[in-house]
């Protein structure tokens, strides 16, 4: 099971990233590096297939999230290198979460329930709609205001399933 860490901060650069050999680059993969404003560094390997909160064009100096699975292997190195698999630039009065979410529809780390309304778009990774539930499954969700309570509830506005 995959075990989603994000990391936040401001892009400082965007190279093409070689993946083979041969010295030339395909232009497909991506390397961002981003900081977070005290000093950590890390850098992000952006493939084809990294999905992009609301498929926007991020640029250098723009602030944003991106996801990871922290159980894949990585190479030692310094600053750390991690395959970004969902990447989200800030939006005011928009959070983003990617994470397991149980039958109850609770995030695996017990911070986010889930409280699904008729207004809540639930798609896939492509746009087309999801019609089945979408407990017990990898979720991109994309929400505005919390509760205070533990875990914190929201209403999301958008729930992209990772299929």
């Amino acid at each position: 099971m995959k075990k989603f860490l994000p990391f936040h901060g401001m892009i400082t650069m965007i190279n093409d990233f070689l993946i083979d050999s041969s010295g030339e680059s395909t232009g497909c993969y991506k390397l961002m590096s981003v900081e977070n404003g005290h000093g950590a560094l890390v850098n992000f390997v952006v493939a084809p297939d990294t999905y992009f909160v609301d498929h926007v064009m991020v640029a250098l100096g723009n602030m944003v999230t991106g996801f990871y699975d922290a159980n894949a292997a990585v190479p030692l190195i310094f600053p750390p290198q991690f395959r970004a698999i969902v990447m989200a630039r800030d939006t005011q009065y928009q959070n983003v979460k990617v994470d397991y979410f149980n039958s109850q529809l609770v995030s695996s780390d017990n911070n986010l329930r889930l409280n699904i309304a008729p207004r809540t778009q639930i798609v896939l990774e492509n746009g087309q709609a999801f019609s089945n539930n979408p407990a017990n499954r990898n979720l991109i969700v994309i929400y505005g205001a919390t509760t205070k309570s533990i875990p914190a509830q929201t209403t999301p506005y958008k729930i992209i399933v990772m299929c």
